[in-house]
């Protein structure tokens, strides 16, 4: 008997990394171990020293193949077993390693549009033209105000059956884009369910023919862009309010904001323009209940005195092990 692994890794490609993967066949009973590919040809390598090392780190089960066939997370490592530049896991983990003890938590919330993958035009949208304004189609229902849902569904499902920690879905303000959450879960482990959420994100865009895209802002002009809000609290910020606006000053000292943009993804100056529900990318600001700051602490935290903070502006195409491992850094430092 065998079965199949498939081998998952995050790739160099500039500005946005992209997930890639290939499938190795196991004998019944052999576990995954190291494999490679070629580094030349993910914009990780030169031609003459082409070989990367891929370090299987997590396991799920496959839920496309069903069966005992599995997704194995890899971090992508030189021939020495040292991680190369673009391997931001490794981050994540010395991030973990220093402020673990704090048990921080985070939930990412991953935006993403769905395109034609001949016009790329939004999902929703009449050809080329725009539909009405933004109202209508954030949580909406009814075939007027949402395209895409066999999609997200069939998604859903393959995240439910992989064991990830997906914690809801909803459409959201631009027609044709949709969101998922994943968490709570920790500074590395929620980097390793995103990016697999991702992966199965785009194989469920393949049996639809649909593009899936996590730019950050799709479609230019009076439309919202595309973000993935960073939910994250630690032990003490889920006991007491103290330790909430301590986090959040420790957010705007100097230099950290500028800091954290530039791990936050590509094209936060189109997104973060003050307007659509942001702060503008050169100012920082905090407050309760406020979606246009660049933290909101949520009213039933205020109430409750204690809970978590939402960091607003990390881009749809930030790459979570980055974005975990600055707020771990950041807050962990301050409050340790």
């Amino acid at each position: 008997m065998v079965y199949r692994a498939e081998y998952i890794w995050i790739d160099g490609t500039e500005p946005t990394k992209e997930v890639r993967s290939k499938t190795k066949i196991l004998q019944d009973g052999e576990e995954p171990g190291i494999w490679g590919y070629d580094g030349s040809s993910t914009n990780q390598a030169p031609g003459d020293k082409s070989d990367i090392v891929l370090k299987p780190v997590s396991t799920f089960p496959d839920p496309i193949r069903g069966g005992d066939n599995i997704l194995v997370m890899c971090e992508s490592m030189f021939v020495d077993m040292t991680p190369i530049p673009t391997n931001t896991r490794s981050l994540a983990r010395a991030a973990e390693d220093k402020y673990g003890d704090q048990e921080p938590w985070f939930g990412l919330e991953q935006e993403y549009t769905l395109l034609d993958p001949e016009t790329k035009w939004p999902y929703g949208f009449p050809p080329a033209g725009y539909p009405g304004p933004q109202g209508p189609y954030y949580c909406g229902v009814g075939a007027l105000r949402i395209a895409g849902r066999d999609l997200v569904e069939l998604h859903t499902d393959w995240c439910i059956a992989a064991g990830l920690k997906i914690s809801g879905t909803n459409a959201e303000v631009m027609p044709g884009q949709w969101e998922f959450q994943i968490g709570p879960a920790g500074t590395v482990e929620v980097g390793d369910h995103l990016w697999i959420a991702r992966y199965l994100l785009y194989r469920a865009g393949e049996e639809f023919n649909i593009e899936v895209s996590i730019d950050a802002k799709p479609m230019k002009g009076d439309w919202n862009g595309a973000g993935m809000h960073t939910n994250f609290s630690t032990k003490a910020m889920r006991e007491s309010y103290e330790p909430i606006i301590a986090a959040c000053e420790a957010m705007g000292a100097e230099g950290v904001p500028a800091k954290h943009l530039e791990g936050y993804g590509i094209g936060i100056e189109e997104r973060l323009t003050g307007d659509h529900e942001t702060q503008r990318f050169d100012q920082f600001s905090y407050g309760v209940s406020d979606r246009g700051a660049s933290i909101r602490i949520p009213w039933q935290v205020e109430q409750d005195q204690k809970g978590y903070i939402e960091d607003r502006r990390p881009n749809a195409n930030a790459d979570p092990y980055v974005v975990a491992g600055l707020l771990t850094d950041t807050i962990g430092s301050a409050l340790a």
